[in-house]
């Protein structure tokens, strides 16, 4: 997606969210058991499409491994300060199919509730421009996250790519005295660069799902 495309979305949103449109709806993970669903998410070709049930499908089948990764790292105590980091469109937010109420997604927002329970910091990366700050958070409490620390792109951050931008910024969270035990994202941008200990890939679908 070109950034002038991208600062159309973000303009979209920020009105939408503004006026009044956005809610607390979480996109419910349909009524298939997680343990039958293939540990490997089908990749769409290019140009093709994917249902929002076959995609939630898929995010839970991605994501399951996460919370008894979790359960393990923070079994024991330590003099760490853990922190998960997450990207947000697609990944916490239901961007693509919910363009305008942008509602959580369930397996997503259970895996966070569950981080921050066995005391894990929760942060987000995004691409988002930081100016539209306070509307992002708003969107993420109201879908039932705790946003912990919310990183957006500042002006500077414009002339970096993505996956540059991503990587400096857990670079600046470990500097913060965190220890990244976990990134999510469905985008390699969102987790290639290293500075965190395991990533969980979500599916895009070859950029689908930007």
């Amino acid at each position: 997606m070109s950034l002038t495309a991208k600062f159309v979305v973000t303009a979209t949103l920020t009105a939408a969210i503004t006026a009044g449109l956005a809610t607390p709806a979480v996109a419910a993970t349909p009524a298939v058991p997680v343990a039958t669903v293939a540990p490997t998410a089908p990749v769409a070709s290019s140009g093709s499409t994917v249902t929002e049930q076959q995609w939630l499908a898929d995010v839970a089948a991605a994501i399951a491994p996460a919370r008894a990764y979790l359960e393990q790292r923070t079994a024991e105590p330590t003099d760490e300060t853990p922190a998960i980091v997450f990207d947000i469109d697609n990944t916490t937010l239901a961007t693509h199919f919910h363009p305008f109420t942008m509602p959580g997604i369930a397996p997503v927002v259970e895996l966070a509730r569950y981080a921050h329970s066995r005391g894990v910091a929760v942060v987000f990366v995004t691409a988002r421009v930081d100016f539209i700050e306070p509307v992002t958070r708003y969107s993420l409490e109201k879908a039932g996250y705790t946003v912990d620390e919310l990183h957006g792109r500042g002006l500077g951050d414009l002339f970096k790519s993505v996956q540059q931008y991503k990587t400096d910024e857990r670079t600046e969270i470990e500097n913060e005295d965190y220890t990244i035990i976990a990134s999510v994202g469905n985008n390699w941008t969102d987790l290639n660069g290293g500075h965190a200990e395991q990533t969980f890939k979500l599916p895009d679908y070859n950029g689908l799902l930007s």
